[in-house]
């Protein structure tokens, strides 16, 4: 459960907590930029002893980021989104990108088709492509001669003439001459999304 402030910035955030401490719940899908500080504050809970259960928490890493003064804004959604699950977090995605949270490149290149809503970050490259709909890139990713449709891929992936639909890709993945569909991708390995 999450406890904000006026402004919608996290004030506390507690995993499973034995009495509710507020009426807004974590769905366990969070944007970090500060990454070296949620790193710090992973590094802090493994080393602190664990939680219930015998677990370690991520909610127990923003709570650092937030004793350490980060600003961690929380927004709010209309229904109850499972992000536990690849299909629920693309459905979640969705939402979030027909809900205001769509971004555009400023200027889309010469053949490059986008369907929306899509968020594609600053430093995507883009060639030859049709992107979208419901599509989130980030930074320092490169598609050229591809289609991506109701897909999340992470930074610094390259996708070459390839399809890629209904899958997760992460951070620094190469998809080259092939057709990725509902999966997950990550560590070099590709595997069936459901």
């Amino acid at each position: 459960m999450v406890v904000t402030d006026k402004q919608d910035y996290m004030t506390k955030i507690v995993e499973k907590p034995s009495t509710p401490i507020s009426r807004r719940a974590n769905i366990g899908l969070q944007y970090v930029k500060d990454w070296r500080t949620l790193f710090d504050g992973i590094d802090h809970v493994m080393r602190s002893p664990p939680g219930k259960g015998g677990e370690f928490y991520l909610t127990d890493a923003f709570q650092y980021m937030v004793d350490k003064g980060k600003k961690l804004y929380v927004s709010e959604v209309g229904g109850w989104y499972d992000c536990g699950k690849v299909d629920t977090l693309l459905e979640t995605n969705q939402h979030l990108l027909e809900h205001g949270r769509a971004r555009r490149p400023a200027k889309v290149p010469a053949g490059v088709k986008i369907k929306d809503p899509v968020y594609i970050e600053d430093g995507v490259t883009l060639k030859d492509a049709t992107i979208g709909p419901n599509v989130s890139i980030e930074a320092g990713s490169s598609i050229v001669g591809s289609t991506i449709a109701n897909s999340i891929l992470g930074r610094g992936t390259q996708v070459k003439n390839a399809t890629v639909e209904g899958s997760l890709v992460g951070d620094q993945q190469t998809i080259e001459g092939r057709n990725v569909k509902d999966s997950v991708m990550d560590g070099g390995e590709l595997a069936p999304a459901r």
